[in-house]
């Protein structure tokens, strides 16, 4: 399998620039997930790795050799898209075997290649199927065969499960982990605008907004050490809370008074220049907990609560243009709460300062 690297790519139409500076090591054997809003340019970097979208500047490299102006079919690419595009007169088996015919491939060569792909996809009950006999998430097993058979350098997937109810998502979604633990040494890159899937799956995100890569990271750096506000609230559901403040204390902690009257420690450093500066505190929902006395993070009215079984998440009335809405998630069922005055606190380590919209941890 393949590595790629991207350096400095570049991806305009006309005088209208949508990506830039994108700079990206993939390594053998990783799963990584393009992920970002509508908009961004994930499907556009996929496709301009595939040979789809012309790349404007930069270079693009699939194991060592450039690849900018050489065409999809000699890329060794094989891409999964979010329709399942299957020949509806064909069976499962013409369908996976279709691209190895054109390809004058032995029908000894072919078969192998099938029954391989249909063992790791557990597809083998469904070979002499036609596509309309089988489910949503059969039918993308089906389309991602027919890329296995090819026997490909890197595997793209293309927002793949987009097309799919939620129950089907989920079961699809594991299936895909499974395909990529079956396969540890192919090299995969998979768009979603699920945050979820990127979660579960990826080995890496690459984060992209605004025309560039916002952070590169695992799943849990970006969860844990967001290095902006647009990740730490990308990442995550719901959303990190953002409360605005000024830094009262510096040092190898951080304190800062908040604009609604608590105080946030932190265990982020900062320096003696930074005492008095405007700053946000960001506190993921899930890590406020309510302790009831004299000194809090957060204090307010309960709006509403959403009692979900196994968490109760709380909405605190918002005043004025405060901002996001602070929500907290709290284990258990907690519905007393609704219409009540709660105080909230936060474990420092758990408790992130963004200045100027960057981390403290990141300077």
């Amino acid at each position: 399998m393949a590595e790629l690297t991207l350096t400095d790519v570049k991806k305009a139409y006309g005088n209208v620039t949508v990506l830039s500076d994108i700079n990206l090591h993939i390594d053998k054997g990783e799963l990584v997930v393009f992920v970002g809003p509508s908009g961004c340019g994930k499907s556009t970097l996929l496709r301009m790795i595939a040979g789809l979208e012309k790349i404007s500047g930069g270079e693009l490299k699939i194991d060592g050799v450039v690849v900018n102006n050489m065409p999809p079919a000699q890329r060794g690419i094989a891409m999964v898209f979010q329709s399942y595009a299957l020949y509806p007169h064909m069976t499962v088996r013409d369908n996976m075997a279709f691209a190895l015919k054109i390809a004058k491939k032995s029908k000894e060569e072919i078969d192998a290649a099938i029954a391989n792909a249909a063992r790791i996809l557990q597809l083998e009950p469904y070979l002499d199927r036609l596509p309309k006999a089988l489910s949503g998430g059969q039918r993308q097993r089906v389309a991602i065969g027919r890329s296995i058979v090819r026997d490909p350098k890197v595997y793209l997937f293309d927002e793949p499960l987009s097309n799919l109810d939620a129950a089907l998502r989920v079961a699809t979604r594991i299936e895909i982990a499974q395909l990529k633990e079956a396969m540890p040494e192919s090299t995969m890159i998979y768009v979603t605008h699920d945050q979820v899937e990127a979660m579960t799956l990826a080995s890496r995100i690459v984060v992209l907004a605004g025309g560039g890569i916002s952070q590169v990271g695992t799943p849990l750096e970006l969860y844990e050490k967001p290095q902006n506000e647009f990740v730490a609230q990308f990442i995550g559901s719901p959303a990190m809370n953002l409360l605005p403040g000024e830094i009262v204390e510096t040092g190898e902690r951080t304190v800062v008074k908040l604009k609604g009257g608590g105080t946030a420690v932190s265990h982020y450093p900062s320096q003696q220049s930074d005492m008095g500066a405007k700053v946000n505190v960001g506190v993921r929902p899930e890590d406020l907990i309510e302790t009831p006395g004299p000194e809090y993070l957060y204090r307010n009215t309960v709006d509403i609560t959403e009692a979900l079984g196994e968490v109760t998440i709380l909405y605190f009335h918002q005043e004025g243009d405060s901002g996001h809405q602070v929500i907290a998630k709290l284990p258990g069922i907690h519905k007393e709460l609704r219409g009540r005055d709660v105080m909230l606190n936060a474990d420092p380590s758990k408790v992130h300062v963004f200045l100027d919209g960057k981390s403290l941890l990141y300077r």
